[in-house]
């Protein structure tokens, strides 16, 4: 699994949404927005280990799509602290881009997998 730049990716990913929240509560004193970000945040990693052993190619799909839905709630919380002041732009740039490439690489395992499928039937 190591070698696996998705289960790399999300790894590194909810590292950084940890280090967020421990800034965001420690230095911006923001607790309720930022246990959000870190449940959401952290979440798409846990998905793709689980998918790793998932039981069916549908049960592979149904907890990528969770990862997928949890980056997108990932999105709103950092949208939101740099609305509200919380992120300045080019923190919640930088966070975003991350998001944004594990989203992208999430829907091509779902739309890989799924067009698989349909060319087996």
């Amino acid at each position: 699994m190591k070698n696996d730049p998705l289960h790399e990716k999300t790894m590194l990913f909810a590292v950084r949404i940890v280090r967020l929240y421990r800034y965001l509560a420690e230095e911006k004193k923001e607790f309720v927005m930022s246990k959000q970000l870190l449940r959401a945040g952290t979440n798409p990693g846990a998905m793709v280990r689980e998918a790793v052993n998932a039981e069916s190619n549908a049960d592979f799909i149904h907890k990528m799509g969770i990862a997928q839905k949890e980056i997108g709630e990932t999105l709103y919380w950092l949208e939101l602290l740099f609305r509200t002041d919380f992120l300045n732009e080019i923190e919640y740039k930088s966070v975003k881009t991350d998001a944004e490439e594990v989203m992208k690489i999430v829907r091509s395992c779902i739309l890989t997998l799924k067009k698989k499928m349909r060319d087996k039937r």
